[in-house]
């Protein structure tokens, strides 16, 4: 039994039946109780996706990610559903993976169930300094929902951003961190991303502001792993006396290089991670970490989704949102 046999024994149109799920004035209360009565009769249950077919609200919110295994989009998933329920809304979640054709049919799927709006959460969709041309698909689905970019900036119609000021913190921590007398800053990286760039982007200006040469040996692009940032560490035995690294896993699989080779940290070796997770407060010394706000972030995202919703036309297309660093025991600046 769907919507379509409902409307048929109901002897109305689909429209019809599509209001009376909303809970839409527009029907009289005869014609809604005609209605309900065959649905209790059939014990239907309604799919909120067929109340897109009248062209009104499904109340079902698309999330995207790239992959929920990571901390950072599973947290940020688990602020958003409880926004989205707290405004009556369901949420449709599908992980894309990386690959520009994945997300691309993934954004596809999410338009064919008739949600109301998209989120996506995660730098990747933003593109990159040499990918910028693989968002091109996210700005055609802008054409027919609105979107709301978690973490990334694009500058399009319809769409949405919501972001931390990656570069600005990324700056500020590595000017401390030469400030406080370490001139061998390792960079640790997972990705080309949108943020990614702009984290490295502030680390680069901390360094030419300082004399100090960027080394291609201290920038290192590595697998966001606990175990395999600390072998990999083990094979490159770098120099240095600080490190920046761009996720709290791959801080902390310093951290544990460090402790096996006797490395005394803060006092030799200063360590800074990104994201402020629990990992930041599972390690001894605690971890010095960026907050990167990431609960307030998906708190605007909603705000703004639930006020273009609405109609309004002065929302901001453009959000940033300032980090803070959490200083623990892997620093002493």
């Amino acid at each position: 039994m769907n919507i379509y046999d409902i409307a048929e024994k109901s002897g109305v149109s689909i429209a019809t039946v599509s209001r009376v799920l909303n809970g839409s004035d527009k029907v009289s209360e005869k014609t809604k109780e005609k209605v309900m009565k065959v649905m209790t009769e059939e014990d239907y249950t309604p799919n909120i996706f067929a109340r897109g077919l009248s062209g009104e609200s499904t109340r079902a919110i698309g999330v995207l990610v790239p992959d929920i295994s990571d901390n950072y989009m599973s947290r940020a998933v688990a602020f958003i559903e409880r926004r989205l329920h707290e405004k009556d809304h369901n949420m449709l979640l599908s992980c894309s993976g990386f690959r520009a054709k994945e997300k691309e049919d993934h954004i596809r799927m999410l338009l064919e169930e008739r949600i109301d709006a998209m989120i996506l959460v995660g730098s990747t969709y933003a593109g990159s300094e040499t990918l910028s041309h693989n968002t091109y698909y996210i700005k055609k689905a802008a054409e027919k929902k609105p979107l709301f970019l978690i973490n990334g900036d694009m500058d399009a119609e319809n769409i949405f951003c919501t972001f931390s000021n990656d570069y600005a913190v990324s700056l500020d921590l590595t000017k401390s961190l030469i400030e406080n007398g370490r001139k061998k800053i390792l960079f640790l990286t997972d990705s080309e991303s949108y943020s990614a760039n702009k984290k490295r982007a502030g680390y680069e200006q901390a360094l030419s502001d300082a004399g100090i040469a960027v080394s291609p040996s201290l920038m290192c692009h590595i697998r966001n792993n606990i175990e395999e940032t600390a072998a990999y560490l083990e094979e490159l035995r770098p120099d240095f006396d600080a490190c920046f690294a761009t996720d709290d896993a791959m801080a902390v699989g310093v951290l544990k290089y460090a402790m096996k080779h006797g490395i005394r940290v803060p006092e030799d070796l200063s360590i800074i991670g990104y994201n402020n997770s629990e990992l930041a407060l599972a390690t001894t010394p605690e971890l010095t970490s960026v907050d990167n706000k990431l609960e307030k972030i998906c708190d605007d995202t909603v705000i703004r989704l639930f006020s273009v919703l609405s109609g309004n036309s002065f929302v901001p297309r453009r959000t940033s949102v300032a980090c803070t660093v959490v200083k623990r025991g892997t620093t002493n600046y």
